[in-house]
């Protein structure tokens, strides 16, 4: 804004002096503005001051600059600059300045102010700073509504309704003159507390058990109670103005009294610099890389660990939606992890869309379509799948298990786990680790109050409580300490306010810990594969970034090996992570017997049936060790696969409801006598047939227990081959996540809007050239002209290449006033370039209101 230019009256009015780069700063910054793009200025100015728009705005300041508008809201309005940096920066002379603080504040407070401007929170110019109405209502003090700042209403707010001879008998007991009316009986008390000097001397006057009280309150609450009959040290406060009635039994001090006191300050403690990222660690950024790196592989192996737990199908699905707590503590066992760990890796599955419930009748969870087509890529792009779904995702793990508002128990997978800010605050967790030199580590209270800095929230800007008056004395009763019951109120409100600050910071606490649980830092400090993926922005990562950090991570993680080492103990040494097609089929040929830097399989009867069960020959089993151990096979390994494959499939079962098929009767035999057998109910009905009234399952599962090795069978009499990956849900897509607001605007968008925003506040504001009474509507609403005159009038200019002012209504019904220059008319319509789309238009003539032609100047 030049300063030719006369003050603006309104924020419009600064609005339509912004150049353009200004306003697409605000409309990027601002996105629910565009929602749908205002018509023009005017309604851009009338939707950023709404309510809901400005506590957006207000909720994405920092903490200076939202002093600063606190501030401003308890200054005079307008307020000059000058009285602003007062209340920012106090009095010089004051005992308790200090100056290195002064000097920040005072050094930081135009780019503060600069930065509410921006934001369409402040309008003005420096001698006429103005609070949008809205955030002055948010922030400035009230009875039901406490200041951040922790100070009162003002004199003439708190002694509305006081009678008239009261103020005056205040006035004279605090040594000022009589006066005509209240209103300047309130201006000569507001002028004593303003007074530096005279307020000082009245205060020296005053007991000591009175300063005491006003110490109390000074840097609020403000409000206190006393008695019918306060104790003198309170009835002097009373008596000359210093505390106020505001109830029956209530008092407050006064807002430039509480200011003398505090020595002109705001704040009690200004915070123009934001709290340093310190102590900071310096490490090895290789070491930090191959940290993140080996923690990247065990959230890898952790993922694959709960699909395969899974694969024959996971646990029931609640009534309610999500996981039992038993369930989630069987998971939290076999993964051998913590239960709230065990339920972020839940989380994360679910969030990249590895597993989802089935939808059936008996709904389950299980792996989707999609986990196997996950399983089969690199280990750098499934980590990068994972990493960019755990930034987008709004589910936050960190909630299960505690309880929401009605006090119901928020369970893994379930409903009501969605917090729109994670993403947000995981993005500023890395970057702020991002933001010192490579391989330094940060502390995590630094980094917490850090993001307070950044992002704080009214909640945590209360002051802290004060002390009601009191008299001093415990024998007498004349005055007490307990607070209003509206104090008492304003505790609760701003317990409300805190939720959500208490909220993001728990957010932050819970990114810090699943940041290292992903591998994305090591040992405190951000991986250099993490930064290259954060360079994506707050959206998903583009193709680009993903390859970037899959590249950056991919030479830090082990190489897949083809071999194991195997020993005469029946068992198998994988001395590193296995090739995909290896590590799966001695998950079916062996069982996990333990995890670290290499892992043991163990050979057993039941995990060489396993493997046979899914189709495989004894000979397959050996050639299969042959080709991929460094070691011959083992004589008792040999003979155990030998062992087990001649055994496997003498006993046949199908579905009777069950029998058991054998060309061995006496097999059949032994098993009849066997008494663990009673709970088949097998009966003969044939020399080489058993049936049962047990389901074929159960009965083959009854026989392994005894020790035998049964097949299924098919009603065609062929062995029925189990597969471990048998059962999927059907395709599933990943939980969507819960927006934070709109998405912030494009490049292309912005300017698009700009464009139009300018094209309507010009046909808002075009001066019209004088005409018929007709063309000049009442404010708001469309010209009004006849069937000839408009089309008289629209001929006329497409004849002189001249702009026209035209109200519209287009086939929905929805009105508009617009600036068009006509190029032809012909058939009922007009076909125009239309300076409000930026593009040429045609129009049904029938449809236009009105027309007027715009003054010389306006059309130039």
């Amino acid at each position: 804004m030049s300063g030719s230019n006369p003050s603006p009256r309104t924020l419009a009015e600064e609005l339509r002096n912004r150049p353009d780069d200004d306003l697409s700063a605000l409309l990027r910054s601002r996105p629910d503005l565009l929602n749908p793009v205002p018509g023009d200025l005017t309604q851009l100015a009338t939707r950023a001051g709404t309510r809901a728009s400005v506590v957006r705005a207000v909720e994405r300041l920092d903490t200076f600059a939202l002093q600063t508008a606190e501030a401003l809201a308890v200054a005079p309005d307008p307020c000059p600059y000058g009285t602003l940096a007062a209340l920012m920066t106090g009095d010089a002379d004051a005992a308790d300045t200090d100056p290195g603080l002064r000097e920040a504040v005072t050094d930081r407070l135009p780019e503060a102010l600069a930065t509410l401007r921006a934001q369409a929170l402040v309008w003005g110019p420096d001698d006429r700073l103005r609070l949008v109405r809205t955030a002055r209502e948010l922030l400035a003090p009230s009875a039901t509504h406490p200041s951040p700042t922790g100070l009162g209403p003002t004199v003439a707010e708190a002694s509305a309704g006081m009678s008239p001879g009261r103020l005056q008998e205040i006035l004279a007991t605090a040594g000022l003159p009589a006066t005509p009316d209240p209103v300047t009986a309130v201006a000569a008390l507001t002028s004593l507390f303003e007074d530096r000097t005279a307020m000082s001397a009245l205060l020296d006057e005053a007991p000591a058990e009175s300063l005491a009280v006003l110490d109390r309150l000074v840097w609020g609450p403000p409000y206190g109670s006393v008695t019918a009959q306060p104790a003198p040290h309170l009835r002097w406060l009373l008596d000359r103005g210093v505390l106020l009635p505001v109830g029956a039994r209530n008092v407050v001090l006064p807002r430039e009294a509480a200011l003398h006191l505090r020595a002109g300050r705001a704040h009690r403690t200004p915070e123009p610099q934001p709290p340093a990222l310190a102590p900071a660690t310096a490490r090895d950024p290789e070491m930090v890389d191959r940290t993140a790196a080996g923690q990247a592989f065990t959230a890898l192996a952790t993922l694959e660990e709960l699909l395969k737990e899974w694969d024959l199908g996971g646990p029931a699905v609640l009534r309610a939606g999500g996981l039992s707590v038993r369930d989630l503590k069987r998971t939290a066992t076999a993964l051998d992890t913590g239960v709230h760990t065990a339920a972020f890796w839940l989380e994360l599955a679910y969030a990249a869309g590895l597993v989802a419930s089935d939808g059936e009748a008996d709904e389950r969870y299980a792996p989707t379509p999609a986990a196997e087509d996950w399983r089969q890529l690199p280990a750098e792009e499934r980590w990068v799948r994972l990493v960019t779904a755990w930034l987008a995702a709004t589910r936050t793990a960190g909630l299960v298990g505690t309880a929401d508002a009605k006090g119901r128990t928020l369970a893994a997978l379930g409903p009501h786990l969605d917090r729109s800010p994670a993403p947000d605050v995981r993005r500023r967790v890395l970057a702020l680790l991002g933001s010192v030199p490579p391989g330094t580590a940060v502390p995590q209270d630094a980094v917490l109050a850090r993001l307070r800095w950044e992002r704080p929230l009214r909640g945590a800007a209360q002051a802290a409580p004060g002390t009601a008056p009191e008299n001093g004395h415990a024998a007498d009763h004349n005055a007490h300490t307990a607070h209003t019951a509206h104090t008492a109120h304003n505790t609760a409100q701003n317990a409300a306010h805190a939720a959500p600050q208490d909220l993001r910071s728990r957010i932050a606490l819970w990114s810090l810990h699943e940041a290292e649980l992903l591998g994305l830092t090591g040992r405190g400090a951000l991986a250099g594969h993490t930064r290259a993926l954060l360079e994506a922005g707050p959206d998903a990562a583009p193709e680009e970034a993903s390859r970037a950090a899959a590249t950056a991570l991919a030479p830090l993680l082990p190489t897949p090996l083809d071999h194991v080492l195997l020993q005469a103990d029946l068992t198998a040494v994988a001395p590193g992570p296995l090739e995909r097609p290896l590590a799966d089929a001695l998950d079916v040929l062996a069982d996990v017997e333990s995890k670290g830097g290499a892992t043991v399989y163990r050979f057993t009867p039941g995990s060489v049936r396993r493997a046979l069960d899914a189709g495989r020959s004894a000979a397959d089993i050996q050639a299969f060790l042959t080709a991929h151990s460094r070691t011959p096979v083992p004589q008792p390994l040999a003979y155990l696969i030998d062992d087990v494959a001649r055994r496997h499939g003498q006993l046949r079962v199908g579905a009777a409801s069950a029998y058991v098929r054998c060309d061995d009767d006496a097999l059949l035999n032994e098993i009849l006598a066997d008494r663990r057998a009673d709970g088949l109910r097998l009966r003969r009905l044939a020399p080489t047939v058993l049936a049962a009234q047990a389901a074929p399952d159960a009965l083959l599962e009854g026989l392994r227990a005894m020790g035998y090795a049964p097949a299924a069978e098919s009603a065609e009499g062929d062995v029925v081959i189990a597969r471990a990956d048998a059962y999927r849900t059907p395709p599933r897509t990943a939980p969507a996540p819960v927006p934070d607001g709109p998405p912030p605007p494009d490049d292309t968008l912005l300017a698009a809007a700009v464009r139009a925003i300018r094209a309507g506040d010009l046909a808002a504001t075009a001066e019209r050239k004088p005409g018929t009474p007709a063309a000049a509507p009442a404010p708001g609403r469309l010209p009004r002209t006849t069937s000839a005159e408009t089309l008289a009038t629209v001929q006329a200019a497409a004849l002189t290449n001249s702009a026209l002012w035209i109200g519209y209504v287009n086939a929905d019904g929805a009105a508009s006033q617009r600036v068009i220059a006509p190029v032809r008319v012909e058939g009922g319509f007009v076909t125009a370039y239309d300076h409000t789309a930026d593009e040429v238009r045609t129009y049904a003539l029938h449809r236009i209101t009105g027309v007027a032609e715009l003054a010389d100047d306006a059309a130039s």
